[in-house]
């Protein structure tokens, strides 16, 4: 590889070297005497201050030359900047291009990141709440189940309470009855009592057996009377014992109210949830088309890079093809100085 750059010294020795060969010392001589290396620009340089140095001793045909060289040392200088300026201007660009999109596209992936986390966790809620309200129904079914038992049951109590408060009634119907016509049976036995007491002791025996069996009769009847009340006061605990389940029954029923209530919240909560998560599935769209856009433009910028870089190669190209024909044009003067020396020694 050649090296980056040439000294002056090298550049007159190169340029002496030549003369004595009798070889014109251009430009692109000089640099294929120095092995390739070194800018043209830098050669012609260092030519224009040894003819400075030197007075202008080569003559009129080294002048015009020098003049053509510099032309087009210049020419090509400028090309190499405009060209250098072009590439450096656009890969600064297409770099900046490059980092933006870059650093949105981290942006991006990590607002999606922390979406999908966001709506893991939605889910995860989801489907706690809808447990839980599964749980719910299922209570509140079970709670319905018993407290239709419970109530069949308080039902068939009542009925057997009525029919046994019917039966003490008709009881206490007979019993009095009973006394009613145990009073009247006394009532009638006293008054005569007096005018057929000798006449009718049979019948009073008579009376008196029925009158015993008539008390036993009453005292079954106590008996079963006392026995009903015992009954009724059991019926009575029982029907508190009821009461009391029935406001249980009631209580929990207003539980069960609140855990509904509660239930309506978590379907509000859950909507809502809902909602959040088609406006996370918007904005994921959104970020998914600003990501595609960001894409495009990256491609954007990487086709202005490859077209910049083609117009490097394009100068590149035109700047050869332009030292071609200077090194045509030098070649032909050389021909024209040469033919002229021929024809001025011909003639002397």
């Amino acid at each position: 590889m050649a090296r980056g750059g040439v000294y002056k010294s090298e550049v007159e020795k190169a340029r002496n070297s030549l003369i004595a060969q009798g070889v014109n010392p251009s430009i692109d001589a000089i640099r294929v005497a120095l092995g390739n290396t070194g800018s043209k620009s830098t050669i012609h340089r260092y030519l224009k201050e040894l003819e400075a140095e030197e007075g202008g001793g080569t003559g009129r045909k080294v002048a015009v030359s020098d003049a053509l060289q510099d032309l087009v040392g210049r020419l090509a200088a400028r090309l190499h900047e405009e060209a250098d300026a072009l590439i450096a201007d656009a890969k600064q660009r297409s770099e900046a291009a490059l980092a933006t999109q870059k650093k949105a596209a981290d942006d991006l992936r990590q607002e999606n990141a922390g979406l999908s986390t966001r709506l893991q966790r939605t889910e995860v809620a989801l489907q706690a709440k809808t447990a839980e309200f599964d749980a719910t129904v299922q209570r509140i079914q079970d709670q319905s189940v018993s407290i239709a038992k419970l109530e069949q049951r308080i039902q068939g109590l009542e009925h057997q309470l009525a029919e046994r408060e019917e039966h003490v009634r008709s009881l206490e119907e007979k019993h009095q009855h009973a006394r009613e016509a145990l009073e009247h049976f006394r009532n009638s036995t006293k008054e005569q009592r007096d005018q057929d007491q000798r006449r009718h002791e049979h019948e009073v025996q008579g009376l008196q057996v029925a009158l015993r069996q008539a008390n036993e009769a009453v005292g079954t009847k106590n008996e079963e009377l006392l026995k009903l009340n015992r009954d009724n006061g059991r019926l009575a605990t029982e029907v508190a014992e009821l009461s009391k389940g029935i406001t249980r029954l009631q209580q929990e029923q207003q539980r069960l109210q609140l855990a509904v209530q509660e239930h309506e919240a978590v379907v509000h909560e859950r909507q809502r949830l809902e909602e959040r998560l088609e406006q996370s599935m918007r904005e994921i769209e959104r970020l998914k088309g600003e990501l595609a856009a960001a894409r495009t433009e990256a491609e954007e910028a990487q086709k202005s890079r490859t077209a910049a870089e083609t117009k490097s190669i394009k100068g590149e190209g035109r700047i050869e093809a332009l030292e071609t024909v200077i090194a045509d044009l030098q070649s032909q003067l050389q021909a024209r100085a040469a033919k002229r020396d021929a024809a001025n020694k011909t003639k002397a």
